[in-house]
């Protein structure tokens, strides 16, 4: 997608909701020399996970914010490119989301979002614990405001809010009982175990042998699974590119 962008040496680059690195160091790879990378995350300790990686790493000209991706605080028109990924899908609220993120590129800048689309999580042959398990992590994240199929209605959402040349990158991608990824949805569902539990989704018991069942089940040599679709989707702010702001302000 950065290749694609065209993004390159003295870009100033913003990545919203970065957490614990995000694509920080893909994005500091293309901007240097001369760029700059920020990273902007509501978790103070994400943010410090992704300085001590970037400091181990010496990742020049790398910047980190604790703030709202929603309200940023950010100058307006400061950088070439502001790109947030899995923000909207899990917090909601897209629009008000992609307005901050407009309104901090410059004038022909790069807005670009990474968000999924479920539908596209399938497991092949189909399995009641697999399906089990989707639907409590879907209706967790329905619980918070989320939308985990925002990667559907995302190349509209960017046209309709006025971005010009807007590009559509969609893709997924298959895995097997062999592949380190076997054990994604289980995972992310342990992960999520105190909102499972604490909103009444899913049981204690329950989720343990939905666990047990599933794990069993994706380690058979036939069984295959689709990871969500994710969408990368990027368009270009109306108006001539001015000159870049350094200033952070």
């Amino acid at each position: 997608m950065l290749e694609r962008i065209g993004v390159r040496p003295g870009w100033r680059c913003l990545d919203l909701g970065c957490g614990a690195g995000g694509i920080l160091e893909l994005m500091a790879a293309r901007a240097e020399p001369g760029g700059l990378v920020v990273g902007l995350d509501a978790d103070a300790g994400l943010l410090q996970a992704a300085r001590d990686w970037t400091h181990a790493h010496r990742a020049a000209r790398t910047r980190f914010v604790l703030g709202d991706a929603y309200r940023t605080g950010l100058r307006p028109a400061s950088f070439d490119l502001v790109h947030v990924r899995f923000v909207a899908s899990t917090a909601g609220l897209a629009e008000p989301l992609l307005s901050e993120a407009i309104s901090l590129a410059r004038p022909g800048g790069v807005v670009a979002f990474q968000e999924p689309d479920t539908d596209a999580l399938n497991c092949y042959p189909p399995h009641p614990a697999w399906t089990r398990l989707t639907t409590a992590l879907y209706a967790a994240f329905r619980a918070v405001g989320g939308d985990t199929t925002l990667g559907q209605r995302l190349f509209a959402l960017l046209r309709h809010a006025g971005l010009e040349d807007v590009a559509y990158r969609p893709f997924v991608v298959g895995v097997t009982s062999r592949d380190p990824m076997r054990d994604f949805l289980p995972a992310t569902a342990e992960s999520l175990r105190k909102t499972l539990v604490g909103r009444d989704i899913i049981s204690d018991a329950e989720l343990d042998r939905t666990l047990a069942e599933c794990r069993a089940h994706l380690s058979q040599p036939e069984t295959v699974f689709t990871t969500y679709l994710v969408a990368q989707v990027w368009g270009r702010t109306p108006g001539s590119p001015t000159c870049q702001v350094a200033t952070l302000d």
